[in-house]
């Protein structure tokens, strides 16, 4: 007798574990027993593009050329485009089985709004966000024309701000000890594999170009701090940011899908280790208090308010969307995700890489109402996997992106949500008032 009711107990057990999506928790499956979703804010990155640095200065740093893309410079590629449908084919099935869209047809079409910036790369990513989430329906992405600065997505370039460049400058310096030069000591070991990479496992340091000159070394990069211009409040020149760019195209091509990534000596591994280099640069550059604050204040501001909205479900000044919406969807860079992450001092881990923010990467803030009509928000991060990006592969419930809870210090209980007045007062905080416009 006792045998048959650990059996059933263990077939039980088992049903259960099978019920449960890998890309939802058990604890997530549980809450809408008791709680609904009310609308759910993604703050996006675009999909998988081109590279934005000039090709020739990057050639002189290596043995052989770095590769040609198919489509300009920091423009969305067709693999991107596919790989970012293949996310809203996934964010349907997810928002259906949370209650919040119906699992197929157009009826919802009406309470999505996607926001992009106004690049090529942001306003195709939402497109194709649309398509996925919603094939064959009429969802309008709302951007600004092209090359026209969006308040939302660059607050500073588009003149929204003014904040010290003297101070933000200050900011890094005192994170650095006031020594930039030191940063290439600090990341002296990824820099040098970076350095095999771009040279070749049989090329010596300082080794020779076609022309007969020798090829300049990451090393030889000279390093200064200074007051930024334009949409940089600060600019630093080390070493460690240049590094941060070619890795950055490294991962770029590795997500393409590119036969030989870095020339046939970048596989997943090496990446990973590469990668630390791109992190170590946007913390520094991104992430510090003053120049996050700077950055993210009002699009903190303006996701506040559309969450205030939909728990009024009456007109809030400045939100982004309509008291109906259940969905907002912002379509920024990764500059965006680290400014918020600054700001918030949020962490995450996804895919063996810590803070990264790879293309279609996402923040998420999910508003939840409980059965006696109090409000919560649980933070997510969430991202298709290198190797997902690469082969384009399916998404679904059963074979998601990767997908964290974010601990949101200052409101974030042992569950990892946050009760609506406390999300808000923290991020209210965090974000003060001098500049919000």
């Amino acid at each position: 007798m006792a045998g048959r009711q650990r059996l059933c107990a263990a077939s039980l057990l088992l049903s259960v574990l099978v019920f449960i999506s890998p890309g939802v928790t058990a604890q997530e499956s549980q809450l809408s027993d008791s709680q609904q979703l009310k609308l759910v804010v993604v703050v996006s990155r675009h999909g998988v593009r081109s590279p934005t640095g000039k090709t020739q200065q990057l050639n002189q740093y290596s043995a052989q050329p770095w590769p040609n893309w198919s489509v300009p410079a920091g423009e969305l590629t067709a693999h991107g485009a596919k790989l970012t449908m293949l996310l809203g084919t996934y964010d349907r099935e997810l928002f259906a089985q949370q209650g919040l869209l119906a699992s197929q047809g157009c009826s919802d079409a009406g309470n999505i709004a996607i926001l992009a910036d106004s690049d090529q790369r942001t306003r195709e990513t939402g497109k194709a966000l649309a398509a996925g989430m919603m094939p064959g329906c009429s969802i309008e992405v709302h951007a600004l024309g092209e090359g026209t600065p969006d308040a939302l997505f660059h607050p500073l370039e588009a003149g929204a701000i003014h904040p010290d460049p003297l101070i933000a400058t200050a900011a890094i310096s005192g994170r650095i000890g006031n020594h930039p030069e030191a940063l290439a000591e600090a990341y002296r070991p990824q820099l040098a594999a970076l350095e095999e990479v771009l040279l070749g496992s049989s090329a010596s340091p300082g080794a020779v170009g076609n022309a007969g000159t020798r090829k300049p070394l990451l090393f030889d990069i000279s390093s200064s701090l200074a007051p930024g211009k334009g949409d940089h409040l600060a600019d630093l020149r080390s070493p460690l940011g240049a590094a941060a760019t070619m890795a950055e195209n490294l991962l770029l091509e590795y997500t393409e899908g590119m036969p030989d990534p870095g020339w046939g000596r970048v596989d997943l591994k090496k990446l990973r280790e590469l990668m630390d280099l791109h992190t170590a640069s946007a913390d520094i550059e991104r992430r510090t208090p003053y120049i996050a604050r700077a950055q993210s204040a009002g699009l903190l501001d303006r996701i506040l308010n559309s969450m205030q909205q939909a728990i009024a479900q009456k007109p809030v000044a400045g939100s982004l969307t309509k008291p109906s919406d259940r969905i907002l969807i912002l379509v920024g860079h990764d500059t965006n995700l680290a400014n918020i992450a600054g700001t918030l001092n949020l962490n995450w881990l996804v895919d063996g890489r810590r803070d990264d923010t790879p293309p279609g990467g996402a923040l998420i803030f999910e508003l939840w109402k409980s059965i006696k009509s109090e409000y919560s928000v649980r933070t997510y991060y969430t991202a298709q996997t290198l190797d997902q990006m690469r082969n384009l592969s399916p998404l679904s419930l059963d074979s998601p992106p990767e997908r964290v809870a974010v601990f949101v210090p200052g409101c974030s209980r042992a569950d990892a949500s946050c009760s609506w007045s406390e999300f808000s007062r923290t991020v209210r905080s965090a974000i003060g008032q001098d500049l919000v416009r």
